[in-house]
């Protein structure tokens, strides 16, 4: 599925940096074809952008000179998946539609980004196939799922044709600014700060354990497997920071204060139709009902808890959500990752 897009000058603002962009550049598919395989190898159109940079980087440099050269007629690709979740290779070719494979999503139902892009999918009925990658278990640091995706976050998306982001139609501005706003809240240092210290420090030392473990399988990973023990410390150290847990605090009943006010004239975040503005709020709220805060963070707002029981009743939510942490379900989930965890340790198998 591809999505050609005409934004113009207002709306290309809105464009982060860090969105993997292409501009059409109004030439034949061959000409795109070349002029954007020309700007990968690092040819005459950028000489600084070579092989060894890492496609972080890349995406980066060629966004912001995408976004400085686009004039308000240009038509361009605009590609919103994950930070660095697909190669080089992969990558180019899901642009151009090179793969014949069907698209392969990996994901788990504990990962907020998980449950939005299934969601995008579900609401615009895209066949794909799913592989579950628990992050809680270690699986996300195997080392054929790292050197897949050398970050280690979900989702990863592999043989898509399409990985846009987008609808149809272009995002409204409206639309645009509720996607920034939601996405700027830090859902993990809240999640962490919300699970009983025994529990979050038992899995964190596993946790390092496996990638401890890892790195000694594979010495070639070495170093990336040694930056996400350094995040791994850090985040312990934001969580020991009353600051910043009041800071997370404080920015998530802003946010729902706002959408509250929003709700008192819409029926959704951005108007009277359900959008990525939602896709982005509804994993959100499933979190707080998972960590039993939603009687104080949903309940007690009279639009948002009308709102929650109608955004729960839609298909997608059920299939994405609903099927894992409503009810009796939520509990299984959770005592089937504890076990895991548990008899590792214990058996000291990383």
């Amino acid at each position: 599925m591809k999505s050609n897009l005409t934004l113009n000058r207002e709306q290309l603002k809105t464009v982060s940096e860090d969105d993997w962009i292409f501009r059409r550049c109004r030439l034949g598919d061959a000409e795109f074809r070349s002029h954007c395989s020309g700007m990968w190898r690092g040819g005459d159109t950028d000489k600084n952008l070579t092989r060894d940079r890492d496609d972080s980087e890349f995406m980066r440099r060629t966004s912001r000179q995408l976004i400085a050269n686009a004039s308000v007629d240009d038509e361009i690709l605009v590609l919103t998946s994950s930070k660095n979740s697909m190669s080089r290779g992969t990558l180019l070719d899901n642009i151009f539609g090179l793969g014949s494979e069907a698209m392969q999503l990996y994901h788990h139902p504990y990962s907020l980004d998980s449950q939005r892009v299934r969601l995008a999918l579900e609401e615009k009925g895209i066949d794909y196939t799913s592989y579950h990658v628990n992050p809680i278990t270690g699986k996300h640091m195997d080392s054929s799922f790292f050197r897949m995706n050398p970050n280690a976050k979900l989702p990863v998306f592999r043989n898509a044709e399409v990985s846009s982001g987008v609808e149809d139609a272009t995002f409204g501005r409206e639309v645009l600014e509720w996607m920034r706003k939601i996405r700027e809240w830090d859902s993990k240092l809240f999640t962490l700060a919300h699970i009983p210290d025994n529990r979050r420090l038992y899995v964190s030392k596993f946790l390092r354990m496996v990638m401890i473990a890892r790195m000694a399988e594979s010495p070639d990973l070495a170093s990336a497997y040694h930056r996400k023990l350094r995040e791994a410390y850090d985040t312990e150290d934001k969580l020991k920071d009353p600051e910043a847990l009041r800071r997370s605090k404080d920015h998530l009943l802003r946010l729902l204060d706002e959408v509250e006010t929003k709700l008192e004239g819409t029926s959704y975040v951005a108007g009277n139709e359900f959008s990525m503005a939602d896709v982005m709020l509804v994993p959100v709220l499933a979190r707080l009902s998972l960590l039993d805060l939603e009687e104080e963070y949903i309940s007690s707002r009279r639009n948002l808890a009308e709102y929650w029981v109608v955004v729960r009743s839609r298909p997608s939510y059920k299939k994405v959500i609903g099927r894992y942490f409503n009810g009796w379900r939520k509990y299984a989930t959770l005592l089937k990752t504890w076990m895991f965890v548990r008899v590792r340790s214990l058996l000291r198998k990383y």
